[in-house]
């Protein structure tokens, strides 16, 4: 499949830029088919200037480069998906993003759970809120219901009723994130050890 160069009068396609890690979008270009071929080439993101009018590989003043990890063309054969691995921040005004955002890896929901246990923290009373509870009595509290959980786990798997294997390990996984704030950290932290695993 090839990208149509001739859809728009200029010549250019517009191209998104997604960080490969944290899946977020950094920023949206133009390319022409030599700026395309370049980026390929050189596996630094290059696009086609419109306010220069010229080829202009993003980085090569900042330094902050756009290094190529994958593309893809969509339906229409008319926009481009590059996925990147940044070298800095992406925006000319020093921000990770084109739109002020910065580009922290998100998990959804647990990403959410564990803003809602920073908020009790730091928020609420340990009279009217569990986890306000649980870090008024400390750590080693904390810690015991995490151990708690997990034998609670283990008990469960070696049973046949999946319902209640679920909900003890959602027990688990709620306990345990607040054992990392508790420790000063975030599931970012332990993904990162993970990562660092990889081979």
């Amino acid at each position: 499949m090839m990208i149509n160069f001739t859809k728009y009068t200029d010549g250019l396609v517009p191209t998104i830029i997604q960080d490969n890690e944290t899946k977020n979008v950094l920023m949206l270009g133009f390319m022409n088919q030599e700026a395309l071929d370049k980026t390929i080439t050189t596996k630094k993101v290059t696009f086609f200037s419109r306010t220069k009018n010229r080829l202009w590989t993003k980085g090569e003043e900042s330094g902050n480069f756009l290094n190529l990890v994958s593309y893809a063309i969509d339906c229409d054969n008319d926009t481009l998906l590059l996925k990147v691995n940044p070298m800095g921040p992406t925006c000319h005004k020093g921000s990770d993003t084109c739109w002020n955002e910065q580009n922290n890896q998100e998990y959804g929901f647990l990403s959410k759970l564990e803003n809602t246990i920073t908020a009790r923290k730091e928020n609420a009373s340990a009279e009217k809120s569990y986890v306000a509870s649980l870090f008024e009595k400390g750590i080693n509290k904390i810690a015991q219901k995490v151990g708690e959980e997990a034998v609670e786990v283990v008990i469960e798997a070696k049973d046949n009723n999946d319902d209640l294997f679920l909900n003890e390990s959602a027990d688990l996984l709620f306990h345990y994130l607040i054992l990392l704030q508790a420790k000063g950290f975030q599931l970012n932290d332990v993904v990162d050890v993970l990562k660092g695993r990889e081979k």
